[in-house]
């Protein structure tokens, strides 16, 4: 599978989104990694579709849209409005994951799907087939600047066998404390899209950080 890094904008500068964003289009960053957050799901509140839609005047990148909300259902339309490219939801969210899974195909979107790092791996097992990616969080969602929990690899590791061994072709995204030691571990378990957000954003020279990420 093709690797690909995916800049969280949780870490990013805010204030200068569209600067930030430049910052990653010229460190040869294919994605970025917005992460919505309704104070219910998790504790932290973020930005919302309107934002989405904001930014996406402002640049091509592919947008890699992160749902920690309480129940994605009435969302799903939103966000494919607003120009999100990938939309990924909560195993642990309310509302029938099947269907959500399918509206997102149904709204032009790539689907994803995400686990905590408490839940199960083999939970996502039944969805393989409605999904274009499985995101395999390695921090617990809400905070960004999280340390890395290693036995999520294990978790990675295992779905990539498993997809393997049943021929499915599949992204699988981790994200949560990866930087260049991390990324190593994640990489050999079968991740092949990287999220980082404090070891890209913070860094002197994006571009060197993310080779040291690859």
């Amino acid at each position: 599978m093709e690797l690909k890094l995916s800049a969280s904008m949780l870490a990013s500068d805010l204030s200068n989104i569209a600067k930030e964003i430049k910052r990653c289009e010229d460190a040869g960053i294919e994605w970025l990694h917005i992460d919505v957050m309704d104070g219910v799901f998790v504790d932290n509140i973020t930005y919302g579709n309107n934002v989405v839609a904001a930014i996406r005047d402002k640049s091509d990148i592919f947008f890699d849209t992160h749902l920690m909300v309480t129940d994605p259902t009435k969302l799903i339309p939103l966000f494919a409005k607003a120009g999100s490219d990938m939309l990924t939801i909560h195993i642990e969210s309310n509302g029938d994951t099947a269907e959500n899974l399918k509206a997102i195909r149904a709204n032009n979107m790539k689907a994803g799907l995400s686990v905590k790092p408490g839940t199960p791996i083999e939970k996502v097992y039944p969805y393989l087939p409605l999904c274009d990616m499985i995101l395999v969080m390695t921090v617990e969602p809400g905070y960004g600047g999280q340390g890395f929990i290693p036995h999520c690899a294990d978790k990675v590791k295992a779905l990539r066998d498993y997809c393997n061994e049943k021929g499915i072709e599949i992204d699988i995204q981790v994200d949560g404390g990866i930087n260049a030691d991390t990324a190593d571990i994640v990489k050999k378990a079968g991740a092949n899209v990287l999220v980082a957000g404090t070891y890209l954003f913070k860094a002197e020279d994006m571009r060197k950080a993310a080779e040291l990420i690859r």
